[in-house]
């Protein structure tokens, strides 16, 4: 087995998560397994109790896992189906550390840092390891390099690249090459400073992948490799891309960087076939339609609180060779400005999950204008609490109707809370959560967009549908096409005479992949396409 350790210099958010999805991409198209894992410094658990303005959003695995986003990159860009094992924090690590200590496990020992906690490190890789039986594992190493919480982790790795064997161990470091308005140049020497602080460490990267927002000149580079102590064909340029995240993998294996990971780790593998990645970039570039629709949310103003949506929007695009253009609006705007003069001329409204009060109404006003203009709505787990509350007010004219997360004595509870979720009082990890199967309904649109009967679908709430409304809203025209296998929890929700009215208490942007986009998405793009917005008066 191959492991490949990715590490970060400079600043934050340069792209390490995307580097390592891409080169995971490059060598499963040589035929090999991959698999890929995260380490986050952090002292949480994980990031489920975490703002999205700190963490950005939550990704769901699976098996109930909230993880780092970096991980929906994973699964996006390659094959592999991940699990709470491939997502490591700090505050996992101290855990087991000190409930092996509890138990006397390391006989009387005084617990540190070394070898205690960089060991419990090496044991997650080498579980891993014997779990997935891959050919390769990458490793990506949350944080920037000199950051003291990252420090037992790189050690860590070195460690382990020692006990495996340097054959079989290769270190990538993703740093930052900035330019220099006022001088006119690219600068090399924080790129200089980080690969200093890292051989400090005992680690000296075999690979440089080298952000910048302009191309690399060969002086450039050979000035790199000479100060940074790495072969000039090891200087891997990683530019600002110009139209999607998808061009990444490509623009590496223009560099050649899957030829040298695998001279290096004496892999002898075929080259990449990319020929059904180019396909899809061709979709993302130069589609063959355009539609613009409105996402109404309440963290619009940050990039990574809706990233899996957002990708799964454009995967929904790929599918119908369509290019679609997304409008945030903040569902308090609604509220002050009104959902006509925003919401008009749209081709479709999404509206994404999330918690707490703040730009409810919004969202409400939103889903409102989409159901009486006919125009097409896709919810996405609060986006389906919102179409019900919705309904439930001006379509039954039930006063007052509301979650009881947000009004714990709206006279219509039509949205309430899991009776398994009553009397929990901790947040981490407690609601419903991973892939649970969704019964489809014969007939509807749901089961239609699957071509299924049963679907499973990753979930992260607490709050449900209550069953003590269902006559009323089925009588109305408001269907249930999807529940749980006993048919107790609504899942899917549709309205009989729309268009596309659509709504999951799920979160179907956890599974979805460029190649293979989610059926939820695809036919919301189809309809958005289908659909003419009238002129204006």
């Amino acid at each position: 087995m191959k492991y490949i350790f990715v590490t970060g210099g400079v600043i934050s958010s340069l792209g390490k998560g995307l580097t390592a999805a891409s080169l995971g991409t490059l060598l499963e198209n040589r035929g090999l397994k991959v698999t890929l894992q995260k380490f986050d410094p952090y002292l949480n658990v994980d990031p489920g109790t975490m703002s999205p303005y700190q963490h950005g959003e939550v990704y769901v695995l699976d098996d109930g896992a909230e993880t780092d986003l970096d991980l929906g990159h994973y699964e996006r860009f390659t094959r592999t189906r991940l699990s709470r094992m491939n997502n490591l924090t700090s505050g996992q690590v101290y855990a087991r550390v000190l409930e092996k200590e509890r138990r006397g496990d390391y006989l009387g020992k005084t617990v540190q840092v070394i070898p205690h906690v960089t060991d419990e490190i090496k044991l997650r890789i080498r579980e891993l390891s014997e779990l997935t039986r891959c050919d390769v594992l990458i490793t990506e190493i949350g944080g920037t390099t000199g950051d003291i919480e990252g420090l037992p982790f790189l050690e860590a790795i070195r460690e382990f690249a020692l006990e495996v064997g340097y054959t079989n161990a290769l270190f990538i470091h993703v740093t930052y090459v900035p330019f220099i308005k006022t001088a006119g140049e690219l600068k090399t020497k924080p790129t200089q400073q980080s690969v200093a602080k890292l051989r400090e460490i005992g680690i000296t990267p075999h690979l440089l992948v080298c952000r910048s927002d302009r191309p690399l000149n060969k002086a450039l580079r050979q000035k790199i490799s000479l100060f940074c102590n790495v072969p000039y064909e090891g200087v891997i340029e990683e530019k600002d891309v110009d139209h999607s995240i998808y061009e990444v993998p490509l623009m590496l294996q223009r560099e050649r960087m899957d030829d040298r990971v695998c001279q290096l780790l004496h892999l002898d593998t075929p080259p990449a076939d990319m020929s059904h990645w180019q396909d899809i970039l061709r979709k993302l570039i130069a589609p063959q339609h355009r539609v613009r629709i409105g996402l109404v949310g309440k963290y619009i103003g940050l990039q990574d609180a809706y990233k899996s949506v957002y990708e799964a929007v454009s995967h929904g695009g790929i599918a119908n060779d369509c290019g679609v253009e997304i409008e945030r609006i903040e569902a308090e705007q609604i509220e002050k400005e009104g959902a006509d003069k925003l919401l008009k001329g749209l081709g479709g409204i999404l509206i994404p999950g999330g918690f707490g009060e703040r730009g409810i109404e919004g969202k409400l006003l939103a889903a409102r204008f989409a159901r009486e203009h006919h125009l097409p709505y896709l919810g996405l787990c609060l986006g389906m609490q919102i179409a019900t509350i919705e309904f439930a007010r001006n379509a039954l004219h039930l006063e007052g109707a509301h979650s009881t997360e947000f009004d714990r004595q709206t006279p219509h509870p039509v949205i309430a809370m899991l009776e398994e979720q009553l009397g929990i009082t901790t947040m981490g990890g407690t609601m419903r959560l991973g892939a649970q199967p969704v019964q489809l309904k014969v007939g509807t649109r749901a089961a239609r967009l699957y071509g299924a009967f049963v679907a499973h679908e990753r979930h992260r709430h607490r709050y449900e549908f209550n069953n003590a409304y269902r006559a009323a809203f089925e009588q109305a025209g408001f269907l249930f096409s999807g529940t749980s296998p006993n048919g107790e929890l609504v899942e899917l929700v549709e309205l009989r005479d729309h268009p596309f009215f659509l709504a999951c208490q799920f979160h179907p942007e956890f599974q979805s992949k460029p190649d293979a986009p989610h059926p939820l998405f695809r036919g919301f793009i189809a309809a958005v396409r289908q659909h003419r917005t009238p002129p204006p008066a």
